[in-house]
């Protein structure tokens, strides 16, 4: 059985020392000072090293089960969802006004990273409520507020999101579940929904489903779809649950990872739903549903890496193979430890600069959410909705990699199931594919972000980096392994944006065919600027002789291997994507 230790003091570095929260002008954030945040963090990595992590084998073997239209979690998975409830752990960022603890978004978000690394399928429960809960608390009227937040904060009830449908990926557009208006108000949806993570489940009383459906008037494209909030008990007017809903879960999905998690195909047959938001009009809230589940799955990306990572260097410390080229390390034994060995050393390298450079930047992205929502910033609003697809798209294409990386270290031993290791592979693959796959991130990015108010997002981040790199030329060491990576990745970003623009409209197959590699070259640069910040940060703490050294010295050496390692990979991605369409497109249907 694998173990989790929660990375507290290296979330502690990117808030406090890299982004030095408690001194910004963000509502809320002058409270979280670094003793408040670490006795939050300590107690959820608590909750998450001995609770959730013990249970993470445990929900991969057993998996769910659909008993006379139940659907039973594992064994512990209820148990350890009342410590989640009692705990307050899923209110950590909920609105005073309807129970919760009114802490910024950047707590919730770093907390949830704990409870992800810990157990990705059990965290999703607690996690897709949050997304329901903020559509709600967004768009909802205040009787829809009153009667569903409340529960919904404290996870007495949890929440959905129904979107596909057998036939309707992403293409929503041609989605056929149907909302028949009724003379009270509500509406009766009938249609099938797939793929629904959470979708039913025995630990909690209630579970609303936001389910997209399209009512008489819409028309035929997305602009015709609506969304509505349908409870699987319906709510009677004094607040208790009345009657089953005719929604009812069809099969649960035998999924290749995630199986603590149950993927419901979910029917709707005549169901009593309400509308959410403005009639034709739910894709807006859906969205808004989206955008935070899309950087959460960013987190899951790096999350379950770290887990993975952190049983790769417990291996490759304990497991003797072979000698040590430059001469033996270890006489008394009968061969040196993997660590020794310079493959070993650069798969672990390559998994610590990304796992560490990943958390930077999905927690600088929850923070800039805080500074959109809580401080009213526009232009913070707009960076984050241009970096989001990036920290989708990026994050869980490392992450799964990432976690290959560590299964890989283990040799053939981690390709057996005993190890666990496969686990974290075989759960981290579907981060790739959901709430919207990575290749619709890409294009989302290139045909829409890009281009969004004249371009303005995009040269507000060339702004930022450009002025990282100024701030440090003065300091000659970190000129040369910072400032001067982070340059040359930053033209390499640039070339290829003014490609697009050049491109985009008169051939946008060419466009389109470098997307997926925009996203990877701009991830680089987005991490490569995360290291920057967090060198100077570890580079100062040094300088003022705030203690330990170990941690800040080695923290500079992994930036310094991204940068050197890592980074470069932008002018293979812009490369690519001069090569325009032609390659990609070369062959006729038929000859694939």
């Amino acid at each position: 059985m694998t173990t989790y230790t929660a990375p507290i003091r290296d979330i502690q570095f990117v808030l406090h020392d890299m982004l030095d929260i408690s001194g910004l002008d963000v509502p809320g954030y002058g409270d979280l000072d670094r003793d408040f945040t670490e006795a939050v963090l300590d107690a959820a990595g608590k909750l998450a090293s001995e609770v959730l992590a013990p249970l993470n084998s445990v929900g991969d073997r057993q998996g769910c089960r659909l008993e006379n239209g139940i659907v039973r979690t594992p064994d512990g998975f209820k148990a350890a969802f009342d410590q989640l409830r009692e705990g307050g752990w899923t209110a950590l960022d909920a609105d005073p006004e309807y129970g919760g603890q009114g802490m910024p978004y950047v707590i919730g978000h770093s907390a949830a990273e704990l409870f992800s690394g810990a157990n990705m399928a059990f965290a999703m429960y607690p996690g897709l409520t949050h997304g329901a809960y903020s559509a709600i608390h967004a768009h909802g009227t205040d009787d829809q507020k009153a009667t569903y937040l409340p529960k919904m904060a404290s996870c007495d009830w949890t929440g959905t999101m129904n979107l596909t449908e057998p036939h309707a990926g992403t293409d929503l557009g041609m989605l056929r579940t149907k909302a028949e208006p009724q003379d009270d108000g509500s509406y009766l949806i009938t249609g099938q929904k797939i793929f629904i993570s959470a979708g039913d489940h025995d630990m909690s009383d209630n579970v609303i489903h936001l389910v997209l459906a399209k009512a008489p008037g819409g028309g035929e494209s997305t602009k015709g779809i609506s969304l509505f909030i349908v409870p699987k008990f319906l709510v009677n007017a004094d607040g208790f649950l009345g009657e089953r809903n005719a929604v009812s879960v069809g099969k649960l999905e035998e999924k290749m990872g995630i199986h603590g998690n149950a993927t419901c195909v979910m029917n709707y047959d005549g169901a009593r739903g309400w509308l959410l938001g403005d009639l034709h009009k739910g894709m807006r809230a859906m969205f808004t549903m989206m955008n935070e589940a899309r950087i959460g799955v960013g987190l899951q990306g790096y999350a379950v890496a770290e887990a993975a990572y952190q049983e790769a260097v417990i291996y490759a410390r304990d497991r003797l193979q072979g000698r040590a080229v430059t001469g033996t390390a270890n006489p008394s034994g009968p061969a040196d430890p993997l660590i020794v060995h310079p493959d070993i050393r650069r798969n672990l390298m390559d998994q610590k600069s990304f796992v560490e450079g990943a958390r930077a930047l999905a927690t600088w992205c929850a923070h800039l959410i805080d500074r959109s929502h809580l401080g009213q910033d526009q232009a913070a609003e707009a960076l984050v909705s241009l970096l989001t697809p990036v920290v989708k798209g990026f994050l869980t294409d490392k992450g799964f990699e990432t976690a290959v990386q560590a299964q890989q270290v283990f040799g053939g031993h981690g390709y057996i199931e005993e190890q666990g290791m496969s686990q974290f592979v075989r759960d981290a693959r579907i981060a790739m594919i959901y709430e919207g796959a990575n290749g619709v991130q890409a294009l989302d990015l290139v045909g829409r972000k890009l281009a969004a108010e004249g371009g303005k997002p995009i040269m507000a981040f060339f702004e930022m980096v450009k002025a990282e790199i100024k701030s440090v030329e003065a300091d000659e060491a970190l000129k040369a392994s910072f400032a001067e990576p982070l340059k040359a990745a930053s033209k390499d970003l640039q070339a290829a944006a003014m490609y697009f623009m050049d491109q985009g409209m008169k051939n946008p197959n060419a466009a389109l065919s470098g997307s997926y590699d925009f996203m990877h070259l701009f991830g680089h640069v987005a991490l490569g600027l995360m290291w920057t910040r967090m060198a100077v940060a570890a580079s100062k703490a040094l300088a003022d002789g705030t203690g330990d050294t170990a941690f800040f010295e080695t923290k500079i050496a992994t930036g310094r291997y991204y940068m050197a390692r890592q980074l470069p990979m932008t002018a293979t991605h812009l490369s690519r994507i001069r090569s325009g369409a032609e390659p990609v497109m070369a062959l006729d249907a038929a000859q694939f």
